[in-house]
């Protein structure tokens, strides 16, 4: 990557506007949290600077030190010519409005579900009689922490199969001062959650076939497969996931779980079932609910396609 001249690029706006430049001309991928290099450029540049989001504007004219100016060289360098994505060189993301501690031991936070979230389910769900909530293969933990803050009342499980991404997890429930209503569990899916019933199961799980995996843009490639590819159609998780629903989930209850571009795969192993596909405002798709009680009607489907 070009390092510019001594002198050259004296303000915040300066190093924005040659960094958004770089990443257009390296053809970097815009998926992570951005979708712009000018977004993109700035995260990381008021990064460096040890500066929020909220800065007033008037102080992006304000002059880079020497040793600033190498702390945002040193981040552009590794998003163009390692193709880190930017939330990882910060080591955080926002989701539903909130803050998370993120690496590279989980999936950056980006789901649609996070519009879901801020209506409380309406109008599947009443907010007000959650009492428990199953964030399934939980990653950083920012679904279930999230569902934690929108149902102040319930008692919300994080679960996750990679030891590494519960630390993340549980680094965030400390951040969020949840240690009273939110724990994080070591679960194969529902294998470690000991019977437990929730009103509400939410899950971004797994779900990229392995031909779509080949094809992911390198930055992808930052995150962990564990937590992306799942078997030959991208549906050996989420089987298991259905396979077990009508026995965690209880009466009145809903799961929510994002398959994103597999839907169709899953449409295909699952033709007689009626998931309802959501629809979100913000964009995104892929996301499908079911009810406890379709849950319990298709039970003998979901067994037999999870064995």
């Amino acid at each position: 990557m070009l390092q510019p001249g001594a002198g050259e690029l004296k303000s915040m706006r300066d190093w924005v506007r040659w960094g958004a430049s770089r990443l257009n001309e390296a053809g970097v991928f815009f998926g992570h949290g951005t979708d712009n290099a000018l977004d993109e450029a700035l995260a990381l540049i008021l990064h460096a600077v040890h500066l929020n989001h909220d800065l007033p504007v008037e102080y992006l004219d304000a002059r880079v030190t020497a040793a600033e100016a190498e702390a945002i060289h040193a981040l552009l360098r590794e998003r163009v010519e390692r193709r880190v994505p930017a939330a990882y060189l910060i080591g955080e993301a926002r989701f539903a409005g909130l803050d998370f501690y993120v690496d590279e031991n989980v999936l950056i936070p980006r789901s649609p579900i996070a519009e879901l979230i801020a209506e409380g389910f309406a109008p599947w769900l009443d907010a007000d009689h959650v009492g428990s909530v199953l964030d399934l293969c939980c990653g950083s933990g920012c679904i279930g922490i999230a569902c934690a803050h929108a149902f102040p009342q319930a008692l919300v499980d994080l679960s996750d199969i990679s030891l590494a991404a519960l630390e993340v997890a549980a680094r965030n429930i400390d951040r969020h001062h949840l240690e009273h209503r939110v724990r994080a569990l070591h679960a194969d899916v529902y294998d470690g959650l000991d019977g437990e019933q929730y009103d509400l199961i939410v899950s971004n799980p797994p779900y990229v076939s392995r031909a779509e995996m080949a094809t992911l843009p390198d930055e992808y490639r930052h995150e962990p497969e564990l937590a992306l590819e799942a078997g030959e159609d991208g549906m050996d998780v989420v089987a298991r996931i259905l396979a077990g629903g009508a026995e965690y989930l209880r009466p009145g209850g809903i799961m929510v779980v994002e398959v994103g571009a597999s839907a169709e795969l899953l449409i295909a192993r699952y033709p007689e079932v009626p998931f309802l596909w959501l629809d979100f405002e913000r964009g995104g798709d892929g996301v499908f609910l079911l009810t406890a009680e379709q849950l319990e009607d298709h039970r003998d489907v979901f067994e037999d396609n999870a064995t």
